[in-house]
């Protein structure tokens, strides 16, 4: 990969220590203590435990890792081994016995199921070392920080992945953990999350993924077709060239993350590969959905996402963005239950919450919850549960309303009237619908809610200040939408894709 990352991060680790410099402080309203087990498909295929209910084994060095694993009973018994300090290829040797199967110079989860592997104390870190899950079943790793893992110069572990799993893995769940680099493959590093070789239900939870010329892959080439079942949720990226993740083949569950600074590409699927694409976060970004870089395509659901400040690239005979309005080409059914956040809140709230030594803090559903129903059969996407007002006055009531042609027996008016029962509707599949009013008026977020029966049908779409045409946000799905404060007369919600004929109950705008 370029060396554009590591040029990159000079201005990013200038700008955290500002930050903390400046004693910025994040509220934590929105954050509570972990509760719960393995989230996602890693609790689907039997679930994923890990060591629970086995001894527990503290350990500070590599080696001490590796003996524990290996003074097991069988390969099977549970464990989980407590780590804090730094593990570094100083203190990481091969240790022998009839329970494991490890090598120097990386941690080596091979042949071996039952296992957590947790940060504790003052914190764990993984100096230029990386972790190797192969042939391996029921793995849990929190809250331990991984870096600097090389493939190339000195020294080198893993191939140059963070967390690397392959050759016939089964329930594996990261959580809470920070995996990072210092530049792209030109400076020796490769993958920070890699999946191949028959590595299925995974999940990466509440981490943070930064400084890399590559996030991750399911898949090692385009033939590798044999993993999936993954799911992404509450994780950062930031400040990466590509693969956040590559997908080839399967299917993955992306939902809830913040993405920032992506320089290439975002999510790219191809090879076949679907991605049920929600209620995440994309900022300051190049080509953050699509199929890059092949002619053989993949595709994607979407809604409720925000693309703030997003780039898109024209469409070529190797690479189809989904953007600049995203829409769905395929559906994915999720077998498990789960609760979404409002995008709108993705930001901060993955700030609290992602990453080692955070408490293993999660969110505690306050932020615009949404629970979708488990759905073992296929489904469109699951009902959102409404949208609560913002705070402040509903500046629609009382305003004016106009827009595109609209379907018999409904009027522009349903949409500022306050009442849920009725609704506008366009003549056909798409159409605008605008608020205005007789004087400028400040406007920096809008609420849509679609009619009761029809939550979901919305898909793409562009606010605009009608009266000099900008583009004010666009994105997929119905709920509140912020942008910088403007001036107007008249703002248009405008359709550009929907599932049947939308129905808009309410065009709710606020001044804050």
């Amino acid at each position: 990969m370029r060396r554009a990352v590591a040029l990159r991060l000079q201005v990013v680790l200038a700008a955290v220590a500002i930050a903390a410099a400046a004693g910025v402080a994040l509220p934590v309203l929105q954050a509570s203590a972990a509760a719960g087990g393995a989230s996602g498909y890693a609790s689907a295929n039997g679930g994923t435990t890990g060591g629970a209910g086995g001894q527990t084994v503290r350990a500070t060095t590599g080696t001490a890792i590796h003996a524990a694993l290996c003074n097991r009973a069988s390969s099977s018994t549970p464990i989980i081994i407590e780590v804090s300090g730094t593990i570094n290829h100083g203190n990481t040797t091969k240790v022998s016995g009839g329970s494991c199967n490890t090598a120097a110079d990386v941690i080596e989860l091979k042949q071996i199921s039952n296992v957590t592997i947790i940060g504790v104390g003052s914190g764990a870190v993984f100096d230029q070392l990386g972790i190797h899950i192969r042939e391996a079943r029921n793995i849990i790793i929190r809250n331990v920080t991984i870096r600097n893992v090389k493939k190339s110069g000195s020294p080198t572990s893993n191939g140059g992945d963070a967390i690397g799993m392959e050759s016939s893995v089964r329930n594996v769940w990261v959580d809470h953990v920070t995996l990072e680099a210092s530049g792209g493959e030109a400076e020796g590093f490769d993958g920070l999350f890699d999946m191949k070789n028959d590595t299925q239900y995974v999940t990466l939870s509440y981490s943070i993924l930064r400084n890399s010329g590559r996030g991750g892959l399911i898949g090692s080439s385009e033939s590798d077709r044999s993993n999936g079942y993954i799911t992404f949720h509450h994780n950062l990226y930031e400040n990466i060239d590509s693969r956040t993740p590559l997908l080839r083949g399967g299917i993955a569950h992306i939902y809830n993350n913040s993405y920032v600074s992506l320089h290439e590409s975002g999510i790219n699927s191809r090879a076949g590969a679907r991605a049920k694409v929600e209620n995440n976060y994309f900022k300051n970004s190049k080509d953050v959905l699509g199929t890059f870089y092949t002619s053989e395509a993949g595709y994607w659901q979407v809604g409720g996402n925000i693309f703030d400040n997003v780039t898109w690239s024209a469409p070529g005979s190797e690479n189809n963005p989904a953007g600049p309005n995203p829409q769905s080409n395929t559906t994915v059914s999720i077998p498990y239950s789960y609760s979404l956040d409002g995008a709108s809140c993705v930001p901060s709230l993955v700030l609290q919450t992602a990453g080692a030594n955070k408490g293993l803090q999660e969110s505690n559903g306050s932020c615009t919850p949404q629970t979708p129903t488990a759905t073992p059969t296929p489904t469109v996407s699951p009902t959102p549960s409404p949208t609560p007002p913002p705070g402040g006055t509903n500046l629609s009531l009382g305003a004016g309303s106009d827009g595109s042609s609209k379907a018999d027996g409904t009027s522009y008016g349903n949409v500022r009237d306050g009442n849920m029962s009725t609704f506008w509707s366009p003549a056909g599949s798409t159409g605008d619908i605008s608020i205005k009013w007789s004087s400028a008026t400040t406007v920096s977020r809008v609420v849509i809610r679609e009619a009761s029966g029809s939550e979901g049908g919305i898909g793409a779409w562009q606010l605009i200040n009608a009266g000099t045409g900008a583009v004010l946000k666009s994105g997929s799905g119905t709920g509140s939408i912020t942008f910088t404060p403007t001036s107007l007369s008249k703002i248009t919600f405008r359709i550009t894709s929907s599932a049947g004929t939308p129905k808009v109950a309410e065009f709710e705008t606020y001044a804050g």
